[in-house]
This record gives structure tokens, sequence and C-alpha cells, in this order.
């Protein structure tokens, strides 16, 4: 199974990792829960115990913020840990007997939100006070679309927690009351039975608080998409346009202003690979870079960044895609204008492929990769830290997945 696979299928049928990927190559997927089950487990396999050694001295200091990340803890369970702002610092948070599968960290107070065995769970930045805020009940596996709870994200100011079970549910910190906002689940006509319309799968909050992007995806087809939930107004707006694209299954990154997003997307088949900005407010995207570059050469671009400093940093190639698919492309990293043409330069001579994530520096000073140790690996993979403006690559961790800034 081609690596891209992975990822929608994982988020669909266990619902449980927080990664919203589509099945970008084409081609079959796993049919039923049992090998999509086999898949996963898989990728978590190839996780190893966490250490907190490196292979060379980092300087103190070295992060501006603790480093959330899974892996797996001793017993090959897949846990929440912290990396501390020196850079070796490891310690575990969780203590779960069933594998975490998707986690958020308040940037108000660091207290963490995840979920293990379908439960939506709570814990202090230290790890305390561990408390079950939603029981999702047993995963049916007939019908685990209907039954899994996954993705929670906090608000900016964590006040609120989106979440996915039967729709779109966003949880009050203060009061415990869940409100589904956006359902998904309707009856058959014809035999009466509960069944899904849509999936929406929650992304990430705009930093102003104010809208949420997700993932909406059609179970066991390709139907999948993103939008963007405004909270004011209770409505879903589709991301449209951009060379009639559509948009998902890669990073996805505001501007800091909420006005907008940049999308990247660096491999070929059912989707085309590009550059996009989008406007928030009514899902129209522009395209920066097209697919297509011409002699048979197109774009490929990942894990894009608007950072403070008005420059767009982002992984590029411009490469062929034989037989029209393409996937593990190697990348490099640049930076250009907002508009991802004008200034282009290459910062590193480094190439970088299998990239499975990425997480920026605030000020973009440098990009923490998450780098595939093996084909078998989906998910998360080696941690390694690149200045943008040179100097020597860091090994930080063996690895890790889902990164995350704290506060």
């Amino acid at each position: 199974m081609k690596k891209n696979f992975y990822p929608l299928i994982a988020l669909l049928v266990l619902t449980a990792t927080a990664l919203a990927c589509a099945s970008p190559l084409g081609g079959g997927q796993p049919s039923s829960p049992d090998q999509v089950a086999t898949v996963v487990a898989a990728t978590f396999q190839a996780l190893t115990s966490v250490t907190s050694d490196v292979e060379t001295p980092v300087p103190a200091g070295l992060l501006p913020h603790a480093m959330y990340f899974l892996n797996n803890d001793g017993a090959g369970i897949a846990q929440v840990f912290r990396l501390g702002t020196d850079g070796e610092t490891v310690t575990q948070l969780t203590f779960e007997p069933l594998a975490v599968g998707s986690y958020d960290v308040s940037m108000a107070d660091g207290s963490i939100v995840y979920v293990a065995n379908n439960q939506l769970l709570l814990i202090n930045a230290d790890g305390s006070d561990r408390r079950m805020l939603v029981d999702g009940g047993p995963v049916d596996p007939n019908n685990p679309f209907i039954t899994s709870l996954s993705s929670p994200v906090f608000s900016p100011n964590g006040a609120t927690i989106a979440y996915s079970n039967k729709g779109l549910v966003l949880y009050a910190v203060s009061t415990g009351v869940s409100n589904t906002v956006l359902e998904q689940i309707e009856t058959d006509p014809a035999t009466g039975v509960p069944m899904i319309r849509e999936m929406y799968i929650p992304q990430k909050y705009s930093p102003d608080g104010t809208k949420i992007l997700l993932t909406a995806a059609i179970p066991n087809s390709d139907g999948i998409s993103s939008g963007i939930y405004s909270i004011a107004t209770n409505a879903l707006v589709r991301l449209s346009g951009g060379d009639g694209a559509r948009i998902c299954c890669s990073e996805q990154a505001w501007t800091s202003d909420s006005s907008a997003l940049y999308v990247g997307i660096p491999f070929m088949g059912i989707f085309g690979p590009g550059l996009w900005r989008v406007d928030a407010s009514t899902g129209n995207l522009t395209t920066l870079l097209p697919a297509e570059v011409g002699d048979g050469n197109f774009n490929f671009a990942n894990e894009p960044y608007l950072a403070p400093d008005g420059q767009l940093y982002f992984f590029f190639a411009s490469r062929p895609a034989p037989d029209g698919f393409a996937d593990n492309v190697p990348l490099q990293l640049v930076r250009s204008t907002p508009d991802g043409v004008t200034g282009r330069t290459v910062l590193r001579p480094e190439t970088f492929e299998a990239l499975n994530e990425a997480l920026w520096a605030p000020d973009a000073s440098f990009v923490i990769v998450a780098k595939a140790p093996a084909e078998t690996v989906y998910a998360g993979g080696v941690l390694e830290l690149y200045y943008t403006a040179g100097s020597s690559m860091l090994p930080l961790l063996p690895f890790g997945q889902q990164l995350k800034w704290g506060p």
C-alpha cells in the first residue's frame, strides 16, 4: 500500500488519529475495519521507545516552547510526551492502558485533551488530575463511523474543545456541556437505519477563535474536502476554486489575522499538487502554484507557513510525475513573498524525502521535521531540527508524531 493511502483510512475507520489525508494515489482501499486495524498497527509498531539521549549536545533553551508529541511507552502503547525547551528532557504525560489516538494542547494553560478507549479525557499541564469528559461507549465494528469519537481541538482561549462524534461537537470546559453543531447522522428512508451523510473532523481553530478548519468526508468513497465552520453563523463554508482542486489532505496553515489559509499538496494522484491561498470568509481559493509547470513537470508544495516577517516558508520541488502519480517527492526548504513565487529562494541544500510532518518555530527561525525511517511508517518519524538560516542539523528524538507547541 502506498504511504499516502494510510491517513484517511485510519481517520475514517478508527477516527483515533489527528491526521486528515486523503488517498491521493487512487486504487483500492482496505474493505473492512480489521484490514484497517492492521495498517494502523503496523504504523505504531514502527515507533521506538522514547529516550532523552541525543547523538550530539544541544544548546540550553533550544526551543521557544515545550514540544508535545505521540510515541510508544515502554509497553508499546502510544502516549503523549513532552520535550522540554532544552531539546533533551522528555516527560511522559499520559499513562493509558490503550493507545492515545489524537490529542491537543491548550495554549491558555497547557492542559491536554486526548482520546483513548473512545473516551475524551483531560489532564493538567503536568499530567495530573486525569478526568473523563465524554464517554463514547464501545465502538461497534459494524458501524465504526457512527460510534467513534476523535480529533479534539482546543479553542485559542482554552474554553472550548471541538471534537468529532456523530458530527462536529463543541464542548464547553467550564460547564461540561457538549453541543453538536453539525450533524452527520441521518436515517435511511428505506430501512430506518441510522447512516452517515458526511463526517466532520475538526483540524484547528483560527487564531481569533471564530472559525474551525475541518475535513468533511464521506466514508467508503473518495468524497473528501475541507471546509471552514463559522461559530457565529453556524455555517460551513466549502473550499472551492483553485483550478478545480479538491483541497484537503495536507497541512493547512492559518494566517495570524485569521483571514486566510495556505494549503500545499506534495503528492499527485486523485488530487493534484500545488499551493493555494484560501479566503476564510468565502472559501474561495487563489492558485499560487498550479499543478502543471509544463514540459512534464509539476509543482509540489508542503507545510506552508506565513511567518511574522511577512515571508512564506514551505517545502517545494518542481519535478516530473511519471504516469500521473507521485509520492515521497524530494522537497527543498524555500522562502518567498506571500505569493509563493516572487523572491523564492532555497534556504538549505538538503532534500527532504518521506517528510511526514513539520512543526515551524513561531518566528520561522527553524523547522522540526518528522522523516519516516521506513516505507512502512505512515505517520511521524525521526525528529530533526533545521535552521532556516543555515547551520547544522540537530537531531532531537528517534521518533515522534502529531507534533505541537505548548504555551
